[in-house]
């Protein structure tokens, strides 16, 4: 034990010092505290050398997050602004396989407000979400949605 001990502290002592450090510990120390001061470092040095990568990227950021930037609106009476007309959306969810999640409308919804955030929108009104037959889904959900653009309150809006 002594020896295992002395391998451990003289990394970092001089082995001399290592040696008089472990006969102490093995002398005065409970087994528990001593199993722990050995552990502890050894954990500590696991975990100094690890790096973290994502696969969300910078350049991506600004698209992944692009639909919270797009408000969801239940008709025109609720705009405290003025408002332009940019156009009408849809989003898809589709179910490839009978062994995955079903479809569902909040991925379709999601992916209709980052297509109205891609044509300049901010704000968007669902009118209808519905499931829909197709040849390449086993199931599939679609929502379709008017896109605006608001300004701020009690301004006009950029063109």
């Amino acid at each position: 034990m002594t020896n295992t001990i002395t391998t451990l502290l003289s990394e970092h002592l001089s082995k001399n010092s290592a040696k008089k450090l472990a006969i102490l510990c093995l002398n005065f120390l409970p087994k528990k505290t001593l199993s722990i001061l050995i552990v502890l470092p050894l954990l500590a040095n696991c975990s100094s050398n690890y790096t973290f990568e994502s696969n969300v990227k910078a350049d991506n950021a600004k698209e992944y997050f692009s639909a919270s930037k797009v408000k969801i609106f239940k008709d025109e009476t609720e705009f405290m602004s003025s408002f332009k007309y940019v156009g009408l959306v849809e989003g898809e969810d589709c179910q490839q396989a009978q062994h995955l999640a079903p479809p569902d409308a909040i991925n379709a919804r999601t992916q209709a407000r980052k297509i109205a955030f891609s044509q300049k929108a901010n704000a968007v009104i669902f009118t209808s979400c519905i499931d829909i037959e197709s040849k390449h889904c086993v199931a599939q959900v679609v929502c379709y949605a008017k896109a605006y653009r608001l300004g701020a309150p009690h301004e006009p809006i950029e063109q």
